[in-house]
Formats: structure tokens, sequence, C-alpha cells
């Protein structure tokens, strides 16, 4: 799905990407692909994101998606895309999402779209219906302009550092390549990923951003919290639908829409799909390997101590400087 763009402005953006690229804090993630530290945060898709940056024109009825990885992102995508097309899909038998992985339904911007694109195109956007559905890792301040100047909504899920980072580690463990990445890594990835040498980080930065614009511009920003959507899922559900713009009816709650929603989006329930058993939708991950355990505290299980001494003080002490408040992530006392 792609168009084709103005060719001199294309190859413009390509050479001013490669000098970019020769000016940038650069590090080997695993040992095999380039990070660059970029506008505050780590990416390893520059190309894409600056594509995206410098391209993107974004629509008021746009509904975007914001998160680090592993935070909820695929459960998220699977609840906005339910709530959205509720009235298009009332049978859950033929729900769009018994037959397409949810990040097919919310697509992401620099991973799948701007960075399947061919040279010379650009992402076609013609056939999205309206509301259009997106997701991104961007951090606040590194999103397009029209993103930030237009109505457009952005819902932002975050999660506790430590069950953030345990995710990452377990997905690098399912789909690395390089037989170099062992579970004797687990503490100095954890190192990386407190001090902000990760993909995406410092989380810090990414989640208190998205926070304080939350806080500034309520109507435009809705600040969710993984934690929250697992304890009282109905009350968020409900949260999420009318910050869209489309609360459920007192006849759609006495017909339990909202618990046909949550149980048709529960990671049990996308688990069982044939197309999260066999499909595979991104470049080298098979669907199964975005969806594991989804409990809350499982970093338990598997952060010592000692790690947590060592590594989580620097991150805990600017989470309680940056004022961001929350029982689930801010804590005086280690763990």
């Amino acid at each position: 799905m792609s168009t084709t763009t103005n060719p001199d402005a294309l190859e413009k953006l390509e050479d001013e990407i490669k000098q970019l690229e020769l000016t940038l804090p650069c590090k080997l993630w695993l040992g095999t692909y380039n990070m660059y530290f970029y506008q505050g945060f780590w990416s390893l898709v520059l190309k894409p994101t600056i594509s995206f940056q410098s391209h993107f024109q974004a629509d008021d009825t746009d509904i975007i998606l914001a998160s680090l990885p592993k935070t909820g992102t695929t459960w998220s995508k699977s609840l906005i895309f339910s709530i959205v097309n509720r009235k298009k899909f009332p049978d859950v038998s033929n729900h769009p999402l018994q037959t397409q992985n949810p990040h097919e339904l919310v697509l992401h911007f620099e991973h799948k779209l701007y960075r399947d694109c061919k040279e010379g195109c650009e992402p076609d956007f013609t056939k999205l219906s309206s509301p259009r559905l997106f997701a991104t890792h961007v951090p606040y301040p590194s999103l397009p302009n029209s993103i930030k100047t237009s109505k457009c909504k952005i819902i932002y899920v975050c999660r506790n550092p430590l069950d953030t980072f345990m995710s990452n580690w377990h997905f690098i463990l399912e789909v690395s390549k390089n037989e170099s990445v062992t579970p004797n890594m687990l503490e100095d990835l954890f190192g990386k990923f407190c001090k902000g040498d990760f993909p995406y980080c410092p989380y810090d930065d990414h989640i208190v951003r998205y926070w304080k614009e939350s806080m500034e511009n309520p109507d435009k920003v809705l600040f969710m919290e993984y934690e929250g959507l697992k304890e009282d899922p109905n009350a968020q559900v409900k949260r999420l639908a009318e910050f869209l713009g489309c609360p459920f009816s007192e006849e759609e709650e006495k017909e339990n829409v909202i618990d046909e929603i949550i149980k048709l989006c529960s990671l049990d329930s996308l688990k069982e799909m044939e197309i999260n058993k066999s499909g595979k939708f991104y470049h080298f991950v098979e669907n199964k390997a975005l969806f594991r355990k989804g409990e809350v505290g499982d970093w338990t299980n598997y952060l010592t101590p000692s790690m947590l001494k060592e590594h989580y003080q620097v991150l805990q002490e600017k989470l309680n400087k940056s004022g961001f408040t929350s029982r689930h992530y801010v804590s005086q006392e280690f763990p």
C-alpha cells in the first residue's frame, strides 16, 4: 500500500538522513543493529521515523495510539478498534479480529507504514476509512506537527517500568536471530534499560512528556495505565470510548456490549484465535510472539534485589523528580 511522491524531495530527504546518521550518537543494539540517538531517544528505525515526521498529514478524525514497546500495545489496538467499530461489526464470530492480527487493523507508522514503502513512494492512505487508526512508539516531542496541531486524538498507554522491561526481554529472546543473545544478558540489558540506552528510551522522558501533555490538554491526549486496564477494564473501556467521542449508550451497557468487547479483546481470547497462532504480520515476528502472560508484577519472578539496587535507583529517582505520580510506577522504597 504505497503511492508515488516527488522523487526529488525523497532523494533530498535520503541524503539528509545519511548525513544525519554521521553526526548522531550511535550504538550497536544486540551486537547487530545500529541504534541512533535522535531527538532525545534511541531509534532502530531512523529513516522510517524521519519519513513519518516529514510527510504524514493528520486528519482531525485520526486516532493515534502511542506507547513504548511491550506496554500493552497489541491489547490496546484490539480495544480501540473494537470500540470504534462496534456498530459496524456487532457479530463477534465474524469480527475482523478473528482473521486479522490487531497490528493489521491499527497500522504502525515507523514499523510498518513508512518502513515498508518502496523507494520513491509513500504510504497510500486513501483506502483507510474514517476514523483512521494508527500507532507509534515515537515520543511526544518528535511527533509530526500535523498530529500535534490537528484535532486528532492521542491515546497513550504506559506500563510499570519493571514489567515493561521484562516483556521486552522475553520478546527479545523469542524473536532474536542473534546467537549471542542469551539468558545471561538479562542484568546487562536491565541496566541499559534503566539508564535509557534502550529502543525508544529513556523510559521516564517518554511517559512523562505524554503525561504532562494529557494534563495540559486532556481533550487531545488520554493517558492510560496498563495496570488500570487490568484492574477495572469495564471502567477504562468506558473512559476510552468517551474520550474517542463514541460513548456507550445505556442500552449498550444493558446488553453487555462492554463486557463482550473486553472478552473478545482479552489476552486469552486473542491467543486462541488461529490468526495469532500461526500468522505473521511483521517482517520476522510470528504473531504468537506478540502474546505472553500479560500479568502485572511478573518481574518479581526474574529481577533480583541486587539487580534493582544496582540499576533501578537512577530511573526511580528520575521519575520521582519529574512529578509523575502513580502507585504502579513510583515508590520511595525498593520493591
